[in-house]
């Protein structure tokens, strides 16, 4: 009867053949142990910083049907949320920046170092303008304005419905990524348009309501459909806050 001693080599081969196995399965673990490694090195934590993601004041459904919860979620966790990161880390090597308000950041953009005046201007733009936006809009709103707004809209447009339609006007022209806003300057009230998260603020002229019309804001429920978008938009205005926004202005 044969015996394992009687085949030296064939115990040889199983046990090389063995080890062999065992230093590639441990070359595998260590390869997927580095790429989960190098992948966690990709992927950092978001900055911290000075600017925050201030409080929605209403539920993502609160909106509903004129705009829905799903892209509320979306629009203030994930697009605000970049914009306030991004800020963060345009900031981090400047601290005396870094201690003013985002507002005053965007209204003096001439004075932003060069290197990061872009990133400001777009990301501190951002973050000014969608925290404006969450508080011109709210459940239960829409109408027309009251009081001292009123009677300068109707002043310098001669009527809501013109100026209503000014203001869809300009959110429906506004090519690509933008806002559409009715904003206080020197002349008085006037409805303007801005490019991607450029702020009214820069040209010295103060927001009383504004309206993103960037595709974030409306894409999911309207698809293409810009229009039916600003006009469900009007449902939801809060024109008690943009009266306080003009009388502050």
């Amino acid at each position: 009867m044969a015996t394992p001693s009687d085949h030296p080599v064939d115990r040889r081969s199983f046990l090389g053949a063995s080890a062999a196995a065992l230093a590639a399965s441990g070359a595998v673990g260590m390869l997927a142990s580095n790429a989960q490694a190098q992948t966690a090195a990709a992927a950092p934590a978001a900055p911290t910083g000075p600017y925050k993601l201030p409080k929605l004041g209403y539920a993502f459904d609160a909106l509903e049907p004129n705009i829905d919860a799903e892209t509320m979620e979306i629009h203030y966790t994930k697009h605000h949320q970049a914009y306030i990161d991004k800020l963060n880390a345009a900031v981090a090597n400047y601290p005396e920046l870094a201690k003013l308000p985002a507002d005053e950041l965007v209204k003096k953009l001439d004075a932003i170092p060069e290197e990061i005046r872009t990133a400001v201007q777009n990301n501190g733009g951002g973050h000014v303008n969608h925290t404006f936006f969450w508080t011109i809009i709210g459940p239960g709103k829409g109408g027309q304005p009251t009081g001292k707004l009123a009677e300068e809209i109707n002043k310098k447009f001669g009527s809501f419905a013109s100026f209503k339609e000014a203001l869809n006007n300009a959110a429906a022209t506004r090519f690509g990524s933008g806002w559409a806003w009715l904003v206080k300057g020197p002349e008085g009230l006037e409805v303007i348009s801005t490019a991607n998260q450029d702020s009214p603020l820069t040209a010295g002229k103060t927001p009383i309501v504004g309206i993103d019309v960037w595709e974030h804001a409306y894409y999911l429920k309207y698809r293409n459909k810009r229009p039916d978008y600003v006009t469900a938009w009007w449902n939801v205005v809060d024109w008690d806050q943009a009266s306080k926004n003009f009388d502050a202005a």
